[in-house]
């Protein structure tokens, strides 16, 4: 391997420079010799061949060719900064990347602010969301995709070697777009119960793909328009293709500036929702992550 001229006590150095305008405040800093930092400097544009800094008046100023070393050399230190910080919590449990998969209905507000003060805390832990429906969550947790699944919908499955935790119900309410032909009905209970199966359900892909899909609250004989994701499912409910249920917490504002309708139907059961990983998963930062979504408030 061709042996790299520009070593990290170099960059230190620089940076330290440019920061405090001087070599001999940058010396102090660094808690060396101004002629330690000279030495450093000189050896670097020897091995370069290239000025890093001139003089204007008693300040040193980087060349061109020096702010290019400085911009790039930041991002060195911090990548080693990083690549420190990343050894250390390793070595003491720490995970440095957690994949989590978000159920579609999930109360994204309140797991942002979860997930805000989490990284507030532990900045260097990489996080990966994924979105999930249905039994896509389990899915992905049972084959090592990720590790962990928030809002996964009831029941759990047994003898997986799952822990869950239950967040509570969401209240699901059914809605349909204000310029469907059948959006007058939507107060008429018998009125619908007559159209029903002629109204096209919305439904959100099951994104399982290795164990068996759910299908639950489908209508035996009613067409359905599949989509990838809940923004898919409200732009096409809004648009009036067809009906479906979306979370109470979300319908409502939507029902509240006239974008959707609420449906004159039998309620449906709440759907119960969980916090899920697998027991045998025992890095530290799970744990905190998952305590803290213990904590929230989701309703």
């Amino acid at each position: 391997m061709q042996k790299i001229p520009i070593t990290l006590e170099a960059l230190l150095v620089i940076d330290a420079i440019d920061r405090r305008k001087s070599f001999a405040k940058a010396a102090e800093e660094l808690n060396k010799a101004t002629s330690a930092l000279s030495y450093i400097v000189q050896k670097l544009e020897e091995n370069l061949g290239i000025t890093l800094f001139e003089r204007q008046g008693r300040r040193s100023v980087l060349t061109p060719a020096g702010l290019v070393v400085l911009e790039e050399g930041r991002k060195i230190l911090q990548a080693s900064a990083l690549l420190v910080d990343k050894a250390k919590e390793t070595s003491t449990g720490w995970e440095t990347h957690l994949t989590i998969a978000l159920e579609s209905t999930l109360n994204n507000q309140a797991f942002y602010k979860v997930l805000s003060d989490f990284l507030l805390e532990h900045p260097s832990v990489e996080i990966d969301l994924k979105e999930c429906v249905l039994s896509g969550g389990w899915d992905a947790l049972e084959h090592n995709q990720v590790d962990l699944v928030v809002g996964a919908p009831g029941p759990t499955p047994i003898l997986k070697g799952f822990r869950s935790v239950s967040l509570g119900a969401i209240a699901m309410t059914p809605v349909i777009g204000p310029s469907h032909k059948y959006a007058k009905l939507a107060t008429n209970a018998s009125a619908l119960e007559r159209v029903m199966n002629d109204i096209r359900r919305v439904v959100i892909h099951d994104t399982s793909q290795l164990n068996v899909t759910r299908s639950a609250g489908f209508v035996d004989g009613c067409h359905i328009i599949y989509v990838e994701n809940m923004a898919q499912k409200i732009s096409a409910l809004k648009s009036g293709i067809g009906r479906g249920h979306l979370p109470t917490l979300q319908a409502e504002d939507y029902i509240a500036n006239g974008e959707l309708i609420k449906l004159n139907l039998p309620p449906t059961p709440d759907l119960e929702n969980f916090i899920v990983w697998k027991i045998s998963n025992k890095g530290k930062a799970l744990r905190v992550l998952t305590q803290m979504l213990e904590q929230a408030t989701w309703l």
